[in-house]
């Protein structure tokens, strides 16, 4: 819980979620300022409340486990739902658009730079041959067969749904200009803390704060 005397800024793509944090954190009254919106726009969102600068911001990346078991969401290979994986349902790109309507070539390039997936070209080749896939188990199976089920901790499928989530929600984009927008924000001394849970975040963040100076831990 905040501190006393503490206001939190408190922003969200999936106004799904968002609305679970409101009703949990409603003991707070108004030191909770719930947001709809991207953190790349966190300088503009906090100006529309008043807020100038803050002394601390703390940034998590990665997606929760509602977006993996909740209904509608697109995001978990179990399930039989439409292949969406947007964290904002209003987004303009689902993940049916990139599996469906991408060449080969770009759907190669989205898997082996986003989910550092080695055998990316025959993933794009084994999915445009299979097109139409409108779900996320059936994108799975798919993706299965060329990699084979293996001896792995990890569904096969994953680096492969990774990658498309990425795409679809401009994830990296977005961390690099909330990274910039929230030294923006911070005062002198201010904190930043970045919970992230893959390596390509782990570069962008490393690759940021060392050009500004700090450290990536």
């Amino acid at each position: 819980s905040p501190p006393p005397g503490t206001r939190v800024l408190g922003i969200d793509r999936d106004p799904r979620s968002l609305a679970r944090a409101v009703r949990r954190l409603d003991q707070f009254g108004n030191r909770i300022i719930p947001v709809r919106g991207n953190y790349a726009d966190m300088v503009s969102l906090a100006a529309g409340h008043g807020i100038q600068s803050v002394d601390g911001v703390l940034m998590d990346l990665g997606l929760s486990s509602w977006h993996l078991q909740g209904p509608e969401y697109g995001f978990s290979f179990l399930r039989d739902e439409p292949l969406d994986m947007r964290y904002d349902p209003d987004g303009p790109l689902t993940a049916s658009d990139i599996v469906n309507t991408y060449s080969e070539e770009e759907l190669g390039r989205i898997i082996f730079r986003y989910g550092e997936e080695r055998r990316s070209r025959a993933l794009a080749r084994a999915i445009v041959r299979n097109r139409p896939i409108h779900s996320p188990g059936g994108l799975a199976a798919l993706v299965e067969r060329p990699l084979g089920p293996g001896r792995r901790r990890l569904h096969p499928a994953t680096r492969t749904f990774q990658a498309i989530r990425i795409a679809v929600n401009d994830e990296l984009a977005s961390l690099e200009q909330g990274l910039a927008a929230a030294v923006s924000l911070l005062v002198r001394a201010g904190r930043l803390v970045v919970i992230s849970y893959h390596s390509l975040e782990d570069r962008l963040g490393e690759a940021f704060l060392a050009r500004e100076g700090a450290h990536w831990i």
